[in-house]
């Protein structure tokens, strides 16, 4: 599996990649509390082994990535007027302007703007040009584009 990222994912992923390694090496190595206490289980070691494991599969799901990402990029000349990975794309919806970046799916927020290529929206804006009029989602929200741009992808 191929994860589609930003010049800034990577970075971030990299970064966060480091700090978990970082804290395995420093934080919990040789820190782990007395597996028993008093005759019982201590919660402790409990939630200590709890700490353990969610961090190195976070670990490991940061190193699947690092190790399968295709970095998103600005297209060919042939295809800058179509809406690719990586376009800012600038819509009308009857009277209202919106902005989106089509990303990966590992960095989308609609909230921030960012539609995944494979959500409804994304799929329906992929390949599209200028003064195309896109219908989505189950209410039929019509989209009119405005403007394709690649200029920090």
């Amino acid at each position: 599996m191929e994860y589609y990222i930003t010049k800034g994912k990577l970075k971030e992923l990299k970064a966060e990649y480091e700090e978990l390694k970082n804290i395995i090496k420093t934080e919990l190595s040789g820190q782990s509390p007395a597996l028993l206490e008093g005759g019982d289980l201590n919660p402790e070691f409990t939630s200590y082994e709890e700490e353990v494991e969610s961090i190195n599969q976070r670990l490991e799901e940061v190193e699947m990535i690092l190790n399968n990402y295709k970095l998103i990029g600005k297209p060919s000349a042939a295809d800058r007027d179509k809406i690719c990975l990586g376009a800012h794309v600038v819509l009308k919806n009857d009277n209202h302007k919106a902005d989106y970046r089509i990303v990966g799916t590992l960095e989308a927020n609609p909230f921030e703007g960012k539609i995944s290529d494979e959500s409804p929206a994304g799929k329906a804006f992929l390949g599209k040009t200028v003064g195309d009029i896109i219908s989505v989602g189950p209410s039929n929200s019509t989209y009119k584009i405005l403007e394709i741009n690649y200029e920090d992808a």
